[in-house]
């Protein structure tokens, strides 16, 4: 059973609540932009799609699904990480959470991972640039807990 105020519903209860600088960063947490990326590709090389839900305030405030052309898995992740780096930059956004499902592009994005393959690193560049406007985090989570993106990347792959 949740805590509940006139605001919102919490499953948190009020003592358990962090105080101080902990509770600042959970309410900017809560209030940032959170972006969930995905990329398709049938074939590998083959049509690629890219999938971007966004979510503010806990709200989603848009979803994309397009065609991005003929390529590999690889390139249509990155092309929708930009994707989301680049509304986030059109919403004047200064700070934005990604989750992606690729651990790839996650450890390539945080430098634990070169990048070597040729046609990634003009894309990796741009991504950079991009997030160079802002703070980002990328993380990395599991295929279940990117449903959405995944099932848009896909739709615009088979359509």
């Amino acid at each position: 059973m949740g805590w509940k105020s006139n605001i919102y519903k919490c499953s948190i209860p009020p003592e358990a609540v962090p105080v101080g600088n902990e509770f600042k960063y959970l309410l900017h947490f809560i209030f940032m932009l959170i972006i969930y990326t995905d990329g398709a590709c049938f074939g590998n090389p083959g049509p690629m799609g890219i999938g971007v839900v966004v979510y503010k305030d806990n709200k989603k405030i848009m979803e994309i699904s397009e065609y991005a052309g003929e390529g590999t898995n690889n390139k249509a992740e990155y092309l929708a990480l930009i994707r989301a780096l680049e509304i986030a930059k059109k919403l004047g956004e200064t700070e934005v959470h990604i989750r992606t499902d690729s651990q790839l592009i996650e450890r390539q994005i945080k430098g634990e991972y070169k990048v070597k393959n040729q046609g990634l690193k003009p894309l990796k560049a741009k991504a950079d640039k991009l997030m160079s406007e802002m703070k980002v985090k990328v993380e990395h989570v599991s295929r279940e807990k990117n449903e959405e993106a995944d099932e848009l990347s896909k739709r615009a792959v088979s359509t």
